[in-house]
């Protein structure tokens, strides 16, 4: 489908039209051979916006396409599977966009209904398949501790006793369980579950956002990154805060902070309610995994821009080597 398609749909009548254009949009994605990232975070930010515009029936219908997509946008994968089991199934069953991590949380917010599904996936990291065993498990213990009605009282208690057994059982084979998706979860974090940013920096960057000054602003945002004032004036200056969600999410701002500093920096960007709760999905859908990929992608620019010109350095100032005394002196008074 071309671009001409696209603005027909969205020229037609009012009813309809997201409806039209949400799935337009995603089978086109689909047919596309290789997508580039430009080309994902462009679906992401026609569809996250019709969402909650659109019927179940569209739901389950991206969700099923999306499911075969070997290069599907994480955060509409993301924002489906938090949908019922129903429509969430393809994408549970066999999305490559979903992490271990991501399985993990959609079965510590869904439950049972959720785990099943992502129990048939294949390759299914182990130490999932004895998390969905242990959640299936206090079922089938509830279940064998049904007396039976013309049991005697000393087979009763006796099968209290053995329940007794078996759901400590099932309480230490949780807490093993446990334990390794801690583990596992610290392994795909860098070693780290807690905020990545230290509170002064995020002082910071509250305060200088609320001057007004966008120069401020920029400067603290490049010390925060570490890249160079440029860089940092690029993410701030677009006519939308994408780029900003991006580097605040890699600093692992929770979400009421990052929207502090977007309302801040994007006042006019959030005149309603419905605004609000946009830019909330778009935030706790961006992977932090992809953002800290975009944060590698700025630093490599800054670095190159060093190595392209050695004599200038960065606005934020943290890199310079002489002092501005030095800078003003004479070569002879720099030499003594």
């Amino acid at each position: 489908m071309s671009a001409s398609d696209f603005r027909q749909i969205a020229a037609g009548a009012e009813s309809g039209k997201a409806e039209r254009l949400f799935r337009a949009a995603v089978s086109a994605f689909c047919s596309l051979t290789r997508p580039s990232r430009r080309e994902i975070a462009q679906l992401e930010d026609l569809t996250l916006p019709l969402f909650e515009n659109v019927s179940v029936e569209s739901r389950r219908y991206v969700a099923a396409a999306l499911s075969e997509c070997e290069y599907a946008p994480a955060a509409l994968v993301r924002r489906l599977c938090q949908e019922r089991v129903d429509i969430a199934a393809p994408l549970l069953i066999r999305s490559r966009a979903l992490s271990d991590v991501d399985l993990i949380a959609l079965i510590g917010r869904h439950g049972l209904p959720h785990a099943r599904a992502i129990a048939r996936r294949k390759d299914l990291n182990q130490t999932i398949a004895d998390l969905i065993k242990v959640l299936e498990r206090p079922t089938l213990v509830r279940s064998q501790q049904q007396p039976e009605t013309t049991a005697k009282a000393a087979s009763e208690n006796a099968e209290v006793v053995a329940g007794e057994v078996n759901r400590q059982e099932a309480s230490d084979a949780a807490e093993t369980v446990r334990r390794r998706l801690r583990f596992m979860m610290r392994a795909e974090s860098g070693g780290a579950i807690g905020p990545f940013v230290e509170p002064q920096t995020y002082v910071k960057l509250r305060e200088t956002a609320l001057t007004g000054n966008a120069a401020f602003f920029q400067t603290a945002l490049a010390d925060a990154l570490e890249v160079d004032f440029s860089t940092a004036r690029t993410l701030t200056a677009s006519h939308n805060y994408t780029p900003l969600l991006a580097a605040l999410r890699a600093l692992d701002l929770s979400e009421d902070k990052a929207f502090l500093i977007t309302a801040a920096i994007y006042p006019t960007e959030f005149p309603h309610p419905q605004a609000i709760r946009i830019f909330l999905d778009r935030y706790r859908l961006l992977h932090r995994d992809a953002a800290l990929d975009r944060l590698r992608g700025w630093k490599a620019d800054t670095v190159s821009k060093i190595v392209r010109k050695p004599g200038r350095v960065a606005a934020n100032a943290d890199l310079r080597k002489p002092n501005s005394a030095d800078m003003t002196a004479s070569p002879k008074a720099r030499r003594i």
